[in-house]
């Protein structure tokens, strides 16, 4: 896993986890990897392995079971609330950019449904 410099390395883990849930690697319940695990996989300190989970524990999206590891919750409201949160932060991030460009909302709906339509046709002809 790449790191961004500019972004807390805790904050990146957590997202990454987040986006596995996303994309069905972790699906409800399932265990994720433990912590030394996670440490080796992504090259990066035990202790900040442990504070993405405690906060990912902390959010619900995750269930510590002493003794058997973190889980992914079961609860799929309190997962389709992430998936929303995670969208909504990108998204905000593309507005800022795209205000500070001065480009209006209709204009943005405007482009991004054509570069939806575009992305979909360089899809299919794969």
């Amino acid at each position: 896993m790449d790191f961004d410099d500019r972004i807390p390395i805790y904050y990146q883990i957590k997202q990454y986890i987040c986006q596995e849930i996303i994309v069905g690697h972790f699906k409800p319940e399932d265990k994720i990897p433990a912590v030394r695990q996670l440490a080796l996989t992504l090259t990066v300190n035990v202790n900040t392995i442990q504070r993405a989970l405690a906060e990912l524990v902390n959010d619900g999206i995750l269930e510590s079971k002493r003794g058997r590891g973190n889980f992914v919750t079961a609860d799929l409201k309190r997962l389709n609330e992430m998936k929303h949160s995670i969208v909504e932060e990108q998204l905000a991030l593309v507005y800022d950019r795209l205000t500070d460009l001065q480009i209006t909302p209709e204009e943005m709906v405007r482009d991004l449904t054509d570069y939806i339509d575009k992305r979909k046709g360089e899809k299919q002809n794969d």
